[in-house]
């Protein structure tokens, strides 16, 4: 049985393989009208086909193939409700000082820039009909001691600011969420060891289609946890969230 019961249109990016896909087939599930983007053509049109959706072929960090992704999905499917900016790569580097700038790089671009352009796209419409969600896909990375990728971490860390200072631009007229989908077993994590404290992977899904509900609007700009910020608890929470500015990245600093 889906989670929520959902009407309107989501764009998932990243949506071929992995958490992506299995967003767009939550969402699908839930009543939504779905489209689905991806650098590969196979991947991306099988998942659409599954769920009834509308594939979209391109990169997550080319502004056109971004805009054509944004522009397809409103013309054919309608306004789009909700944003799911999910398209991201890893690269576990040993020494950032040996490894090639451009692909070291390419990280930055598909996690960070790539957020920036799908969020560029969609919010005009989203202020003007003073409709609409976005969800961002942060990791625990960007915060969490031991983090060997600096690539990736740096990436993070880095749209989980721009979540949270997109949501006080906008100043609640549309919702931006920045979540943890925790450490999910996927083509990305394939390498990674049995024994680490892995996440099931039907719980990020569920926390995007809850805040897709707008049950936890009031928690825009706050980093959100698939599985430390359950949905069966989360709205117990809010209160105690925003009073102790909860779920946000702070420095803390010793005082004298």
């Amino acid at each position: 049985m889906p989670s929520e019961s959902l009407s309107g249109v989501a764009l998932v990016t990243g949506g071929g393989r992995g958490i992506g896909a299995d967003v767009a087939r939550e969402l699908a599930s839930c009543g939504m009208r779905v489209g689905v983007t991806a650098r590969s053509a196979d991947e991306v049109e099988a998942v659409a086909a599954e769920i009834g959706g509308l594939a979209l072929v391109g990169d997550a960090a080319a502004r056109g193939d971004v805009e054509d992704w944004v522009a397809r999905t409103e013309s054919e499917l309608g306004p789009i409700d909700l944003l799911v900016a999910n398209a991201g790569v890893g690269l576990w580097e040993e020494h950032a000082w040996e490894v090639d700038p451009d692909e070291w790089w390419r990280v930055l671009e598909i996690n960070v820039r790539g957020p920036f352009l799908a969020c560029r796209a969609v919010l005009p419409s989203m202020l003007e009909r003073s409709a609409g969600r976005i969800v961002i896909t942060g990791s625990g990375a960007s915060y969490l001691p031991g983090s060997t990728g600096s690539a990736y971490a740096a990436s993070k860390a880095a749209v989980g600011r721009f979540g949270e200072t997109l949501a006080n631009q906008i100043d609640g007229r549309v919702p931006v969420f920045v979540i943890s989908p925790g450490l999910v077993r996927t083509a990305m994590t394939s390498g990674f060891r049995d024994d680490l404290p892995w996440t099931p992977p039907e719980l990020a899904p569920r926390l995007v289609a809850a805040l897709a509900s707008g049950r936890f609007d009031a928690l825009s700009g706050r980093y959100l946890h698939a599985e430390h910020d359950p949905v069966d608890e989360l709205e117990t929470r809010i209160e105690r969230i925003l009073a102790d500015d909860l779920n946000a990245i702070r420095l803390r600093r010793e005082t004298s």
